[in-house]
């Protein structure tokens, strides 16, 4: 008999690991994984702006969940809403210098955490599991 392989729950189990350490890194800076996010893809963005219709597409979350990213980086200093002047209906959002900055270095931090995560594989292995997982994303 064949023995079945669950992928699915392996990766399950690796990303509710990876969520759980990012969290308890990020707990002491009052910051959040999702609110990281949106900094990050803000620090990446033409201008260092987007609009939040465009961070909930980003981030896959609901409206309201993104508002309340927003809400709660604004309440930090960390992003400032602003109107669009050609829409009055679209909220833009920017980051601000200390955003930029918890940003960087929230990167240094995560590509620590990506070194312990691949520490047991070899240069070859790393690239052959990130083009796999590329591969299994994109089949999605």
């Amino acid at each position: 008999m064949e023995k079945l392989r669950d992928c699915g729950l392996l990766i399950k189990q690796i990303n509710d690991e990876l969520r759980k350490n990012a969290n308890n890194a990020l707990r002491p800076q009052d910051m959040t994984l999702a609110q990281l996010d949106a900094l990050v893809e803000l620090d990446r963005a033409p201008d260092r702006q987007r609009s939040l219709k465009e961070l909930e597409q980003i981030l896959h979350v609901a409206q309201s969940t993104a508002a309340g990213i927003i809400t709660r980086l604004e309440q930090k200093g960390l992003v400032e809403g602003l109107g669009d002047a050609g829409d009055r209906r679209i909220k833009l959002v920017r980051i601000t210098q200390a955003g930029i900055e918890c940003a960087h270095a929230a990167l240094h931090h995560r590509a620590e955490a990506e070194e312990q995560l691949l520490s047991g594989l070899t240069e070859t292995e790393r690239d052959i599991f990130y083009t796999l997982l590329k591969k299994v994303r994109n089949s999605l």
